[in-house]
C-alpha cells in the first residue's frame, strides 16, 4: 500500500499536478449543430489548437490541463467566434442569437462584464443615428442637430476610452490586460502611438511591457512615430505578428474576435 501511495505522489510530481480546465457550452443557434469547434491560442507566435469538439443538440464540451492561464478563442473552422480565458474551474459558454457570454470563473466573469459595458456604449453610439432622424422629423435645424449630437458622440467616445484604459491598467499583470490591448490596437493599419496608448504605457508594469505582443507593438509604434516626425523617410512598419483576426469588442453572434497571445497570471 505504501508503494502505491508513493507511486501516486511521484506521478503527481512528474506532471506538476497541473490544474485543469473544463468548458461546457450551450447554443440556441441551430446553424451550429453538427459544426466542429476549436479552442485555439497563440504560443511562441504560432496558432495552436488546444482541443476540438462537435456541437451535438446544442451542447459542446472542452477539457484539458493548464500549464498557465491563457487567453484563447473559440473557433468554428477558420472563423473566430469569441474570446475565452482558460483557467481552473468550470467555464460556461452560452451562444444565443442575441449575444455570446462566458462565465463561471473569475477572469471570464471580469472580461464579459467589461465587454457588456463596452457593448452598452456601442449601442448608445448607434442610437445617435436614430436620434438624428427623429430630430429631423421634428423639424429641428440641421446645424443644431449636428452640434448637439457631436457633443454626445464625443462624450460616449470619452467614456469608451476611459473604460478600456482603466480595464487594461487594472489587469496589467494578468492575461486580460494584454488581451484587451491587442483588441484595442488590432484595428490600426499600422502600430501608432495615440494619447491613450501613451497613457497606458506610462503607467504599465514591467510584466505588461514585456508581454510579447505589447513589447513588439510598442517598439514598432515608436519607430513609426519617428518616421512620421521625419526622422526616417521609409514606409511605416506593419502590425507585429499577432491574431488571425482583429475586430472591435463585441458579443454579437458569430462576430470575429481577436485571438490573444498567452500570458501568465
Amino acid at each position: 500500500m505504501n508503494k502505491i501511495i508513493y507511486g501516486l505522489v511521484i506521478a503527481c510530481s512528474l506532471v506538476s499536478c497541473a490544474e485543469s480546465f473544463s468548458v461546457h457550452g450551450a447554443s440556441s443557434v441551430s446553424a451550429l449543430d453538427g459544426s466542429k469547434l476549436y479552442l485555439k491560442t497563440i504560443k511562441n507566435n504560432e496558432v495552436k489548437s488546444i482541443d476540438s469538439c462537435e456541437v451535438v443538440h446544442g451542447q459542446f464540451r472542452f477539457a484539458g490541463l493548464l500549464d498557465t492561464i491563457r487567453m484563447a478563442n473559440l473557433f468554428m473552422d477558420d472563423e473566430s467566434i469569441m474570446p475565452v480565458v482558460l483557467e481552473q474551474g468550470e467555464i460556461n459558454i452560452r451562444i444565443d442569437n442575441a449575444s455570446q457570454t462566458v462565465s463561471g470563473t473569475p477572469l471570464n466573469d471580469k472580461l464579459y462584464d467589461f465587454i457588456d459595458f463596452h457593448n452598452q456604449l456601442d449601442n448608445q453610439m448607434e442610437e445617435l443615428s436614430h436620434k438624428q432622424s427623429q430630430m429631423l422629423l421634428e423639424g429641428i435645424d440641421e446645424e443644431t442637430i449636428n452640434r448637439q449630437l457631436t457633443i454626445e458622440a464625443s462624450e460616449i467616445a470619452r467614456r469608451e476610452d476611459s473604460l478600456v484604459t482603466n480595464f487594461i491598467i487594472e489587469n496589467f499583470d494578468n492575461v486580460l490586460g494584454p488581451g484587451v490591448f491587442m483588441i484595442m490596437t488590432g484595428s490600426y493599419r499600422y502600430p501608432i502611438l495615440t494619447p491613450q496608448i501613451e497613457d497606458i504605457m506610462s503607467k504599465a508594469t514591467d510584466k505588461f511591457k514585456n508581454d510579447p505582443y505589447v513589447k513588439d507593438y510598442y517598439q514598432v509604434a515608436t519607430e513609426n512615430q519617428a518616421r512620421q516626425n521625419g526622422l526616417h523617410e521609409v514606409e511605416p512598419q506593419p502590425q507585429p505578428k499577432a491574431p488571425l483576426t482583429t475586430a472591435p469588442l463585441t458579443t454579437a453572434p458569430l462576430t470575429n474576435a481577436p485571438l490573444t497571445n498567452e500570458n501568465t497570471d
